[in-house]
């Protein structure tokens, strides 16, 4: 059931390289491993990447964002990718502020190109230091974005990833969630439909 052209890409919402950073990439080498597709992965550990000025710059332009920061790598790998995997720590009962910046700016993305994400798949993986600490407030902010901007969400489904990978970290960090089975198994289900679905949509077009 694979193909060697999928490319999916696993962003980290996070900015460690903690406990987020290991489940998305263990998700990532996952999906390698099961689908022998190819990966690519960023992480916002010791990257810049500046806070939507909504100066409207790319709505008048239509030539992407004023500003020029590690966005434009993140704008790239967007483009290429088939399917993409946002995970990200839980803050104050939902995503980072991270991972919301890193949404505000594709504004400019889709200014430029209205099709830049459209048809493209998504799903979530949220990490909290509880165990119900704001994971699904988490995705669902994840599934917002993705409907926005004309993507097709996905979750693991029902019992035990309703909305996506959630799991608990007990605030231990990478060791903290690589206990965490029934997290995991969370994770995979979602990777397995995010990769499923990526490879049915490859086949229609």
């Amino acid at each position: 059931m694979g193909s060697s052209e999928l490319r999916v890409l696993g962003i980290s919402g996070s900015p460690r390289k903690a406990a987020t950073d290991f489940v998305v990439r263990k998700a990532l080498e996952y999906a390698e491993k099961k689908y022998k597709i190819k990966t690519d992965y960023f992480h916002f550990y010791g990257k810049k990447i500046n806070f939507c000025l909504h100066c409207d710059y790319c709505i008048r332009t239509k030539k992407g964002c004023i500003q020029k920061d590690d966005m434009v790598e993140v704008y790239a790998e967007l483009e290429e990718a088939d399917a993409m995997l946002f995970g990200t720590p839980v803050y104050n009962g939902t995503l980072s502020g991270q991972l919301k910046t890193l949404f505000d700016r594709c504004r400019a993305l889709v200014a430029k190109n209205p099709k830049a994400l459209k048809n493209k798949v998504g799903a979530g993986i949220a990490v909290g230091g509880d165990r119900l600490g704001g994971q699904e407030f988490a995705l669902l902010t994840i599934h917002s974005f993705l409907l926005i901007n004309k993507m097709i969400p996905v979750s693991g489904g029902a019992l035990g990833a309703n909305l996506g990978g959630t799991v608990w970290s007990r605030d231990l960090g990478a060791k903290g969630v690589e206990e965490d089975v029934e997290g995991f198994k969370s994770v995979y289900k979602t990777v397995d439909r995010l990769v499923e679905l990526a490879i049915l949509l490859r086949k229609t077009r």
